[in-house]
């Protein structure tokens, strides 16, 4: 997975073929639960966007979306459904009766790989500027990641959207175009909020590229444009008084009830202990019933700890050069996942490319990227096979459940990236 050497323009274009052609051959796969998702709001979107999170009511009303034998609500910031949406146009465009089928699937897949490749043109524009040879490494480290491509084209996940956002906020700031990488974080931000994580990260940056003393022009030029962007988006929903629906729904996000939500982490040894499932599947338990048992908040403690270790990181990165504010940024959610409450299976994704970059002129980071890459393949793989075409792995070969193993695993492959990172600063 990881080049050591320098690839020639030919080999490289070769390898791009080899991705796309892996990539390829998952779009038919149906992937997770979540696809089901996806396409139900691909259809509702396609209906209307501005009603899907409801429409009025004190408290704010659900919108029920019901298409077929599927109903289910909404969950997440709106931009996400103005994608969709599109997807859906599309499609209804092409199948005016959007028929649920497979390519259907190959639709909503296809957005994800355009997601994936404007994540790989954007590492290729902010590794270029040290190097070509560089910046052909950096798009090959997550190009070719297994992880990746299950996370995206397999299962279905929309985190390339994310990735393509983050790194083009990023090389927006490197650049010194502000504005634009102010509308590239409300984009983003409105896709999935993990962008937060690393907002310290593009605050160090802006300032770096900021004129000497002048840090505040490009700050507000960007937080301008970034609320410009904003009021764009959620306009439809507040010009038929859906903004509070808007924020009931997209807020929900924040409120599930699991201490773990299938992330093999540090929460997930305790799953595993106060379930005391040593040798069967842990189940996922509620974070409502670890406080009934009189344990003290993991909310608090989880954000405490993950917190602690995200602030360190981009302190000890504050004056670095873009690599070590993206290793500090990869740092930082590899900490967060490990530590935080809530966490899914998927959301270690956004470390992926974080890392490659940072590995492509850091060598250093380049064996914690592939401990990391490996972490997060088997805890998607692990929880989620290759999607409902496949049966699921076996868990209990390792006697321990195999995802207690990843956690332990997982605790080990932080402290090697922190003390990797802390070696370069």
């Amino acid at each position: 997975m990881l080049v050591d050497r320098a690839v020639s323009p030919r080999v490289f274009r070769l390898l791009l073929l080899v991705g796309l052609l892996l990539r390829a051959a998952g779009l038919p796969l149906r992937g997770t639960d979540d696809m089901d998702v996806w396409k139900l709001w691909t259809h509702a979107g396609s209906v209307s966007v501005s009603t899907m999170y409801g429409v009025g009511g004190s408290p704010p009303e659900r919108a029920v979306l019901v298409w077929g034998r599927r109903s289910g609500t909404v969950e997440y910031p709106p931009a996400t459904l103005f994608a969709l949406a599109a997807v859906g146009h599309v499609y209804r465009a092409i199948d005016p009766y959007y028929t649920d089928g497979v390519w259907l699937t190959v639709a909503v897949k296809l957005s994800i790989l355009l997601g994936d490749i404007g994540l790989c043109v954007a590492l290729w524009a902010l590794v270029r500027r040290y190097s070509e040879d560089g910046a052909r490494a950096a798009v090959l480290f997550y190009w070719l990641n297994p992880a990746a491509i299950l996370d995206g084209a397999v299962l279905g996940y929309l985190d390339p959207w994310l990735g393509a956002l983050t790194m083009a906020s990023i090389l927006a700031i490197d650049r010194g175009r502000f504005a634009w990488g102010g509308v590239a974080l409300a984009l983003t931000a409105l896709t999935k909020l993990q962008i937060v994580l690393i907002v310290p990260a593009i605050a160090i940056l802006l300032v770096q590229r900021a004129p000497r003393g002048a840090w505040w022009k490009p700050a507000l030029i960007a937080s301008l444009a970034a609320a410009a962007t904003a009021a764009i988006v959620v306009a439809p929903f507040a010009r038929i008084g859906a903004l509070p629906n808007l924020i009931q729904g997209a807020g929900r996000a924040f409120h599930h009830d699991m201490l773990s939500a299938e992330a093999a982490n540090v929460w997930w040894i305790v799953t595993w202990i106060l379930r005391r499932s040593w040798t069967t599947p842990v189940r996922i338990l509620g974070i409502s019933r670890m406080a009934a048992l009189g344990y003290p908040n993991p909310r608090l403690i989880g954000t405490a700890l993950a917190g602690a270790l995200m602030l360190w990181a981009f302190w000890r990165a504050r004056r670095g050069s873009l690599p070590i504010v993206l290793a500090a940024s990869a740092c930082a959610i590899h900490a967060y996942t490990l530590l935080s409450v809530q966490v899914h299976e998927n959301h270690f994704y956004l470390a992926l490319p974080l890392m490659a970059a940072a590995g492509a002129t850091l060598r250093r980071m380049r064996g914690p990227y592939a401990l990391a890459s490996l972490v997060c393949f088997l805890n998607l793989f692990l929880f989620q096979g290759f999607g409902h075409d496949f049966a699921l792995p076996p868990r209990g070969v390792t006697v321990v459940d195999a995802t207690v193993v990843l956690a332990f695993v997982n605790v080990g492959a932080f402290v090697w990236h922190a003390r990797r990172f802390s070696a370069l600063t």
